[in-house]
This record gives structure tokens, sequence and C-alpha cells, in this order.
């Protein structure tokens, strides 16, 4: 039987019917401001708060204090005395950025990676994670490694990854092809605002909902609404939102 690691999030666990594979890598895409890093910061928190589940976050763009304000922003007021007890870890851009090379910094994170103690794991973001190589070879073979020495720690993972296009047709990367999983966050401009929507493109061993979901950003996190969005990129009408 599969082993689901549940996100915790108001309607994703649902459309991923469960949650997310044990043991696997997701890939989170999205523009920027659609809400990457909340739900990776809400997965990571939620599986201490939740399930009893400690987590690593790795930051490649913001340091602790900037994560902690993010986090404590949106509701998550325990963070600070979750990383202070060691049920999150977080390594953040002055530590990972702190060598010049990969290898150096897989060091640094290897005992933890390796310490059963932790389940959950985000990287945040797959773009300055590859400034570290010169090559696509060379950022593949690596990325290739990570997932390996994650999936064999028995870390269920999110990586984010930026998205250049709002709707997600032709932008199909290498990262695509070496995760287990493609979520992706869409959001729209309206006259209002912006309507966001959730979108699970792939599940390997899964059974999901492919459609496209509505779903807010409030206090608490990211909400997907259980209605599927006739979501159009040309008419706001047709938005449920």
């Amino acid at each position: 039987m599969i082993q689901l690691t549940k996100t915790g999030i108001d309607g994703l666990d649902a459309i991923l019917n469960g949650g997310i594979v044990k043991n696997s890598t997701t890939l989170i895409s999205g523009n920027p401001g659609a809400g990457k890093s909340i739900l990776c910061l809400q997965y990571i928190y939620n599986g201490v708060e939740m399930f009893d589940e400690k987590g690593i976050y790795l930051s490649f763009e913001e340091n602790e204090s900037d994560l902690r304000q993010a986090a404590e922003s949106i509701g998550f007021d325990k963070w600070p005395e979750y990383v202070e007890n060691g049920d999150i870890k977080v390594y953040d851009k002055q530590v990972l950025l702190r060598e010049n090379d990969f290898s150096s910094s897989l060091e640094i994170l290897l005992d933890d990676l390796e310490n059963d103690d932790y389940d959950r794991l985000v990287l945040d973001s797959l773009a300055m994670f590859q400034l570290f190589f010169e090559s696509e070879k060379e950022k593949r073979t690596y990325l290739l490694k990570l997932t390996d020495i994650l999936r064999e720690n028995g870390l269920t993972t999110l990586l984010t990854n930026e998205q250049g296009a709002v709707f997600p047709d032709t932008e199909i990367g290498l990262e695509n092809y070496l995760t287990d999983g493609n979520i992706y966050l869409i959001q729209t401009p309206t006259d209002s605002g912006v309507s966001r929507y959730v979108w699970v493109a792939k599940m390997r061993k899964q059974n999901i909902e492919t459609d496209i979901y509505p779903m807010e950003i409030d206090w608490g996190g990211l909400k997907v609404h259980q209605n599927a969005s006739a979501f159009s990129m040309m008419s706001e009408e047709e938005s449920p939102i």
C-alpha cells in the first residue's frame, strides 16, 4: 500500500487524494508572488504542528530571520519555537551559499539528511540552486544526486521553481522530468487584484484530480476550494472567485 504524507493544507490533500507520496520529490512551480514559498512554509510547519513530523527548510533566497517573519506574518506563530527546539531545521542562504561549490554545501547538510529524525524537506528555490553550476549537464547530475539522497533518507520533498509564463504550457524544463510530482500555482490579474489557482499536473503512483482549482492566500496560509474552476485566461467573469 502506498504511504502518503499529508500537507495539512485545506483542500490540497483532497485533490491529491490523501496527500503526497511518501519519499517522493514534488516540484512546486509558479510565477513570482504565486504562493510557492508560503505553501512550503505551511508544509513544513503543518508537519510539526499536525503530524509530529520534523522538517528541514533549505532557502537559497532568504535568511533565517526573513523566513521567520514570513511564517509569523501568516499565522505560523510557533515557527521560532520549532526552530529553537530543532523540530524545524533552517539552512538559509548565508549558510548554503557560503561555499562556492555544491559538494561543500551538501557536506554541511548530510548529517541532518541522514538523520532519521526528519521526514520533510523543502528546497527554495531551484533558480538559485542552479547558480552553483556552469552547465546544464552538471546541474542535472547534481539534481539527480540530491533527489536520490533525499529519497534514500526517507524525506518527502518539495522543490520550488520560478515559472516565467502565467500559464505553464510551454516551459517544461528538466526539473519536471526528474521529479515525481508537479504542482503549478497560477495567478491571473483581475480588476480587483488577482485570482489564484492550483493545478496538480502529475503525481506518480497516484490517482489525482487534474482539474484546475481556485485557491486563496489568507491568515493561516493557502486554502484550496473544492469546486473545479471554469478556468479561463481570457475572461475573469468565468472565474468562480
